[in-house]
């Protein structure tokens, strides 16, 4: 494939139309008379979307008729009841495109779908129009909830490896009781490979990557309601700092699922797959900065979601990696938060703390990770030797509601930020370099040889995570990661009941070796006959779902989900099922197991390929 330099590339958009990020706040059309009529053109442009003045690329992209063409493309929003009648024109002189989702959205499981009534008469899914036509369609806009439309330019899908999902727009049907205060995002990729180890990657939300996205306000005590779309191809664990979301539905392009109460959950994290939709909420009642992002390393770090991949010899990205500049050290699917508390606001008072002495190091290289870096716990008056590391870092066992003041030491040779994943706390112990805290008291690198206080008071018991929020790749895949149990006050833990099963990488290659405790080749686990166990499931690796499962040849095992994120799981989605359980980035699940027999299981961990599955011997005594 003949791969333009980068300054061939730009000048080659020079005299193209630019393309507008699109906020998705104004609604594309003209609604009258339960009508919305809208005329949308594709068209090819200049897209540039790290800032107006940073490297482009050119794309096909919407435009509404007249007006500059918008990544993502026009919103479509309208009540339900109403009727669309949309012209779509192909501007393109070369290539035929085919556009999807304009099409009546039936309810989840009802025959027949909608299809589209073109003015042929014939009803389709899909309208394929070549260079220089136009199709008009006209359709009902069906069921409430979140979808979306999209086109595909050429005959087939593009078989280069490339990724091209910049022609897409938000499709949102409102209940017939009106719309609420709500925000649209969509999610779309465009990439292409530059040489056998770089690529070049545009990863937006509504247009912009990150530091370029749009910041987002709120108040203390606010109900913010969201609607995702993730129209590009890959999956995105979508993480909230300091708060937990309900997910209030999920659906896809044609048909949305609105959860009734009973369904729904609290989550820090959420996969969201290849087009899939969702509709959140959650209600901040903490100031401070936050983040909202998706939670693969590659998507949120400079080296994996900028147009301009490092060149070689190039120490720039590296630096960059290691900043104490929020905007610089992270990038891509990001969006910044900042949460303002009402005129004579106090958080509540917090008591005499627990003090903790948390130290990273970094000791003598012991997998396939060049380097081997992680955290110890102190347990005595004496400090650990100073290449010693646990990989993953010590299980922290901590109490709800108790203050618990940790500090973190810093040996490294390099700088490092720690975050306190699916806690709720205050901002600027949240771990986030240059950004956790308020106005100008934000949360700073922790340098070579200094420490930082994170201040953890825990309002609910559970499983979470520590991890390194800096460097992300390296130091991740370096072992700098570990679990948090929290236990109710006055229970103890149990470690021949309770068992904490911590996945991560070993480097970042690309067969991933999966690390679970820090061990590949571990020794056998032992479970009593006769007793519950808990196992709490944590996936901190750089990227990839794991499956994690139970099992033993020729019996079907079962156990029950209690708990996502650290969260009680609503009793009516507390059920037996198989032993299976598929865990994010980002992800904790506590699943209760009691063997039905003695003998030998077998724990396996990964992606169903056996050089990058981990596999652990189970004895039930």
């Amino acid at each position: 494939m003949l791969v333009l330099p980068l300054a061939l590339a730009f000048a080659a958009a020079a005299d193209t139309a630019h393309v507008v990020p699109n906020d998705n706040r104004a609604a594309a059309g003209r609604l009258r008379g339960g009508v919305l009529t809208v005329r949308l053109d594709v068209v090819r442009a200049e897209w540039r979307p790290e800032s107006d003045s940073g490297p482009g690329v050119t794309v096909e992209a919407f435009a509404e008729a007249g007006q500059p063409p918008r990544i993502p493309g026009p919103l479509l929003r309208v009540p339900t009841g109403t009727t669309i009648a949309a012209t779509v024109r192909n501007t393109l002189p070369d290539s035929t495109v085919t556009v999807f989702g304009l099409t009546t959205r039936a309810a989840p499981g009802a025959a027949g779908g909608g299809g589209v009534a073109s003015e042929g008469g014939a009803a389709r899914d899909s309208l394929v129009i070549r260079p220089g036509d136009s199709v008009r369609v006209r359709f009902a806009a069906g069921t409430p909830g979140t979808y979306f439309y999209w086109a595909r330019v050429g005959a087939a899908p593009d078989d280069r490896g490339l990724e091209r999902q910049q022609l897409a727009g938000a499709f949102v049907v409102d209940s017939a009781a009106g719309a609420h205060k709500d925000r649209v995002f969509v999610i779309n990729i465009w990439s292409e490979p530059v040489d056998s180890v770089h690529d070049r990657n545009a990863l937006a939300i509504n247009g912009r990557s990150f530091p370029y996205t749009e910041r987002i306000q709120a108040m203390v005590g606010d109900t913010v309601r969201w609607r995702w779309i993730n129209a590009s191809l890959r999956s995105h664990p979508m993480h909230l700092h300091g708060f937990y979301y309900t997910v209030n539905a999920h659906g896809d392009p044609w048909a949305d699922t609105a959860y009734a109460p009973a369904q729904r959950r609290l989550v820090v994290t959420e996969e969201m797959r290849p087009g899939q939709t969702m509709a959140v909420t959650w209600v901040p009642d903490r100031d401070g900065n936050w983040l909202f992002h998706c939670h693969l390393a590659f998507h949120v770090v400079p080296d994996g979601a900028r147009l301009a991949p490092p060149e070689p010899g190039d120490s720039t990205r590296s630096h960059e990696n290691l900043s104490h500049d929020f905007g610089r050290h992270m990038a891509g699917l990001v969006l910044g938060i900042t949460v303002r508390a009402p005129r004579g606001w106090r958080a509540n008072a917090r008591g005499a703390a627990r003090a903790l002495r948390l130290l990273v190091a970094e000791g003598r290289r012991r997998g396939i990770a060049p380097r081997a870096m992680g955290f110890v716990l102190q347990r005595d008056g004496r400090e650990p030797a100073r290449d010693s590391i646990e990989i993953p870092g010590s299980t922290l066992v901590l109490t709800r509601g108790e203050p618990t003041d940790i500090t973190v030491v810093n040996r490294l040779a390099e700088a490092t930020g720690v975050h306190w994943h699916g806690i709720e706390l205050d901002s600027y112990s949240d771990g986030v370099v240059g950004w956790s805290g308020r106005a100008a008291r934000v949360a700073p690198a922790i340098a070579p040889g200094d420490s930082f206080v994170a201040h953890l008071t825990l309002p609910r018991a559970g499983t979470f995570i520590y991890h390194t929020h800096l460097n992300d790749v390296v130091q991740l895949t370096s072992g700098m990661y570990g679990a948090i149990v929290v236990l109710e006050p006055g229970q103890v833990f149990d470690p021949a009941a309770d068992h904490v099963l911590v996945a991560g990488w070993d480097g970042t290659g690309d067969l991933p070796r999966i690390l679970v405790n820090g061990d590949s080749l571990p020794r056998p686990l032992e479970l009593a006959f006769g007793v519950t166990h808990r196992l709490r499931l944590v996936n901190i690796g750089p990227a990839g779902k794991l499956r994690f499962a139970l099992e033993q040849p020729g019996a079907a095992l079962t156990w029950r989900r209690v708990a996502k994120d650290g969260a009680d799981l609503p009793a009516a989605q507390v059920v037996e099922h198989a032993a299976v359980e598929r865990v994010d980035v980002g992800e904790t699940y506590d699943v209760l197991v009691r063997p039905p027999r003695r003998g030998e299981y077998r724990l396996t961990v990964g992606y169903g390929v056996p050089a990058m599955t981990y596999a652990r011997r189970v004895v039930v005594r």
